[in-house]
């Protein structure tokens, strides 16, 4: 079961939860719309926020066939991040 958003948050969009991710690297996505913050839990149970992701960015790494590559292109060097938990 995913866990639930920090409070605070608003319309959150969880794409994938813990052991139905098609990826190696990422285990969880989840987008909010109201805020544009795109979160990802990668496998290394390490997670991270994204900040002011266009929903489109977020769509199209939904339906990427090769997420851990898109995200590395894509989304890591192009927007500021968080570091959520330890």
């Amino acid at each position: 079961m995913p866990t639930k958003p920090k409070a605070g948050f608003g319309n959150w969009h969880i794409f994938f939860t813990p052991g139905n991710m098609p990826s190696t690297v990422i285990a969880r996505i989840e987008y909010d719309t109201n805020t544009s913050v795109l979160l990802i839990e990668f496998r290394s149970g390490l997670i991270y926020e994204y900040l002011n992701v266009p929903e489109k960015i977020y769509q199209a790494l939904k339906h990427s066939r090769t997420k851990g590559i898109y995200f590395n292109q894509q989304i890591k060097p192009l927007y500021a991040s968080r570091k959520l938990g330890q």
